[in-house]
């Protein structure tokens, strides 16, 4: 037997199986007559929409298309048939005789056929024509079905991208109006700062000359170690010159060199002092440039190209995150683990972005956790390049991993401790619009952030 004889279609659709000799019964008793079997070309138009119809087709070989079109006249396909199908059930059977959607041939068909006037078989034993062909209808109503409920599906989901949409158009036109406030503010800091470095500056040459090398290395250098570092120094010089533990913390964050450390260990005090005018400065100005950059962004949100524009070093963008975070990271042990990377083209503001929202998530998650510890690596594998970012905080349930991307979902929502839950949502977006991707994993004992970056030349590959 023919292998189309063990499937019952729907229009197009495959749909559950019915008894194979029920079904060779049917064919064989209706579909079997030479008389009623034609062979149509490419393009014939078996049924026209609205169109009057008086006949069950039941396809032997070749394929149609079913289309419906709208009162516009827009014409949208609804189906595919191929041998074993059977169309026209509606119209045949509903008595209607009028047919709901256009059916063209695609591929030349051979079909057989039975009309109105065709008498039931042994209607005594079987029943009437309606009741022999009972699962061919019921098959097709089946199938109405399903597509009914692929098509709500559908709109549904078109319908949530639309209010997304909605959602980000409107959160743009905000970000617009809060960036340009933003602009003009961090415009008078800049300005301000500068003037302040060139005054304090001027003002240390005329009262303490001796006091303005220290003031200049914490300009030029800011804290150049990290705080584990720090804290080893430290505990080096205290051992080898009798520091006490805070002024040693202080001279080893400062970093001076072997050579120069004897005029900071004759007035520490004093050094230190001004060394860390000159450091706060540095972090000032360095902000005030990254806050540039944040603010361009901001103006972009919902943008998903990115100009390359800049050869960047990952591990020095995440250096840069860092060092705008001292205040968040000085009571957790920050262990920073790079690797050899190729440079990578991009927006450094961008990529900095990326690690200072990341880390600055998972400083407020450590806020209750003993020791609280982030480890950053960097490697190159496989043309791209992989960044984590682990800490040892409490474990982020699978519910809020699935929402912790989206627009709008935070979990800082009591007293000062508030977000607008778009910190991660642009991180994936900068991340996606270089073509890369992001994932989170999480259990009782750590948290990792997994960033994945293609090369240049593999981007859309991650």
């Amino acid at each position: 037997m023919d292998s189309a004889l063990h499937r019952f279609y729907g229009v197009g659709d495959v749909s559950t199986q019915y008894d194979s000799k029920q079904l060779e019964l049917l064919i064989e008793r209706y579909f079997s007559q030479p008389e009623r079997r034609i062979v149509v070309d490419v393009g014939t138009k078996i049924l026209e929409q609205s169109g009057k119809n008086e006949r069950l087709y039941y396809v032997v070989n070749g394929e149609l298309e079913g289309y419906y079109h709208d009162a516009s006249k827009v014409e949208t396909k609804v189906f595919s048939a191929s041998s074993g199908a059977f169309i026209g059930v509606h119209s045949f059977f509903s008595g209607s005789w009028e047919a709901s959607s256009s059916v063209v041939v695609k591929k030349q068909a051979e079909l057989a056929w039975i009309d109105r006037n065709t008498q039931a078989i042994d209607m005594a034993l079987n029943g009437p024509l309606t009741a022999q062909f009972t699962p061919v209808i019921v098959n097709e109503l089946s199938r109405r079905q399903r597509r009914a409920s692929q098509e709500a599906i559908a709109k549904e989901k078109a319908l949530q991208k639309l209010h997304t949409a909605e959602q980000m158009t409107t959160l743009g036109q905000l970000a617009a109006g809060i960036a340009h406030e933003l602009n003009n503010a961090i415009g008078v800091v800049s300005s301000k700062s500068d003037r302040l470095e060139t005054t304090l500056i001027e003002l240390l040459e005329e009262v303490h000359p001796e006091a303005s090398q220290y003031f200049d290395f914490g300009l030029m250098r800011g804290q150049s170690i990290s705080s584990s570092e720090a804290r080893k120094r430290g505990r080096e010089l205290e051992k080898t010159y009798g520091l006490d533990k805070a002024t040693a913390r202080q001279i080893a964050k400062a970093n001076p060199e072997k050579e120069h450390l004897s005029s900071w260990l004759a007035n520490p005090q004093q050094a230190l002092r001004f060394w860390q005018m000159g450091a706060d400065l540095h972090d000032l100005r360095l902000a005030s440039r990254h806050t540039v950059g944040i603010v361009k962004s901001v103006k972009q949100l919902g943008r998903t190209d990115i100009d390359v524009d800049e050869a960047v070093d990952i591990n020095d963008s995440i250096n840069h995150a860092l060092s705008l975070l001292q205040s968040e990271i000085r009571r957790i042990e920050v262990r920073v683990r790079p690797s050899e990377l190729p440079k990578f083209h991009g927006l450094k503001t961008e990529l900095v972005q990326i690690w200072v929202n990341i880390i600055k998530n998972a400083c407020d998650a450590l806020q209750h956790t003993p020791n609280p510890a982030i480890e950053i690596q960097t490697r190159y594998v496989k043309q791209k390049m992989l960044v984590t970012i682990t800490n040892n905080g409490p474990e982020i349930d699978e519910v809020t991993r699935r929402k912790i991307f989206q627009p709008n979902f935070t979990t800082k929502k009591g007293g000062l401790s508030f977000g607008l839950g778009l910190g991660l949502s642009i991180v994936k977006r900068i991340v996606a619009g270089y073509g890369g991707s992001i994932a989170v994993k999480s259990d009782e004992q750590k948290t990792i952030f997994r960033i994945k970056l293609p090369i240049e030349g593999e981007h859309g590959e991650a």
